[in-house]
């Protein structure tokens, strides 16, 4: 990593434990995938919530809600996905996805 670039969140966190990993989230998937024109950054967050949420991986939204909202995602607009989705993806899922939203909106 160039001395002027901060590390990222994945480096932070993991960068000493699974540095290939955390390659490959950091110049693939962020550096690469997010970056393709095709989709804005706004549509690649509410495309990752949904699949987050239909997955089941709760742990990760707490991290995407807060992207989402960088890119431009409302917080209505989110509930309102989560909303949606309990209908398709499940309600428990769309309960526990929720939780996690509230404490990334509300910081409860």
């Amino acid at each position: 990593m160039p001395a002027s670039q901060q590390p990222s969140a994945a480096e932070k966190l993991y960068g000493d434990f699974a540095p290939t990993l955390v390659g490959y989230t950091d110049d693939v998937l962020f550096g690469q995938v997010w970056k393709r024109p095709e989709l804005s950054q706004r549509d690649r967050s509410l495309v990752t919530v949904a699949a987050l949420l239909a997955g089941g991986n709760a742990e990760q939204l707490t991290f995407h809600f807060a992207y989402a909202k960088e890119n431009g995602v409302s917080e209505n607009e989110l509930i309102e996905a989560i909303t949606h989705l309990a209908f398709y993806a499940g309600w428990p899922r769309a309960m526990s996805a929720l939780a996690v939203a509230k404490r990334v909106f509300r910081g409860e």
